[in-house]
């Protein structure tokens, strides 16, 4: 049983929406396979959502982007000494694959989900409370009726659609979060505070903590520096700060 819980902090934009993605993506797989009706109207909900991200700017150019960086960061240590070339080859030619696999979309990423009439007509609804009801949607209920095999055939239709992009979120946070390892730290009167080279480009903080007693941890700031600090639910009010030293692991990722 994993005893560890772990808390993330992005230090950019783009790791930001990486993050966001990853979680609406476990998401909808959840639903993917499910042929209740409750659980396919959350995955059609998390389904738009990611279309909604897909929308903010140019993602595709984005993910490209970072795609690109990753692959110039990691082609600087081809004559390392001591380098697994075999295993970096392989990661380099995975890398070249997702971002090929990108460019190979026509238009804005999910433009064929977001010119689906049927898709479309839900996305409209969904700003209202209660707007999916089956007397403001009937082809929605009708829709919810059919067969568990037609409903899960048209989930994964959909969600193939998206799988390039999965892919690459999925890859890029894997590396990411394995880039470096983590250290034993602890917090001095609830507080921990670091500063981070401004030579590097730290991506993210993750904080391992034990899952009892049940803290969880805020963490503030930006590329130069960041703060640390646990706090306790208190099912009363707010929650309280915890003001004794709290061993933690440390991870500040950086590629």
């Amino acid at each position: 049983m994993n005893t560890t819980i772990i808390f993330e902090h992005p230090l950019n934009e783009r790791i930001r929406t990486l993050l966001r993605l990853e979680l609406l993506f476990q998401q909808t797989g959840h639903f993917l396979h499910s042929g209740m009706a409750w659980e396919n109207r959350m995955m059609i909900n998390t389904l738009l959502e990611i279309l909604a991200l897909f929308a903010r700017g140019d993602l595709k150019t984005e993910l490209i982007k970072e795609l690109e960086r990753t692959t110039n960061t990691l082609s600087r240590h081809t004559e390392t000494p001591g380098i697994d070339r075999k295993q970096l080859d392989s990661i380099l030619d995975r890398l070249d694959k997702l971002c090929k696999d990108l460019h190979a979309i026509k238009g804005q990423l999910g433009q064929a989900l977001k010119d689906d009439e049927f898709l479309s007509a839900i996305k409209q609804r969904s700003t209202i409370p209660g707007g999916t009801c089956d007397f403001d949607l009937p082809i929605y209920h009708l829709w919810l009726q059919q067969p568990e095999e037609s409903r899960i055939k048209d989930q994964k239709r959909w969600f193939d659609q998206l799988a390039p992009v999965q892919n690459v979120v999925e890859f890029l946070l894997k590396m990411i979060r394995n880039s470096t390892r983590p250290t034993q730290e602890k917090t001095t009167e609830g507080m921990f505070q670091q500063s981070l080279d401004s030579n590097e480009s730290y991506q993210l903080i993750r904080i391992g903590l034990a899952k009892s007693p049940p803290y969880f941890a805020e963490v503030s700031g930006g590329k130069h520096r960041f703060t640390v600090r646990f706090m306790e639910p208190n099912p009363q009010g707010r929650a309280k700060p915890v003001m004794t030293d709290v061993p933690f692991l440390l991870t500040c990722c950086v590629l």
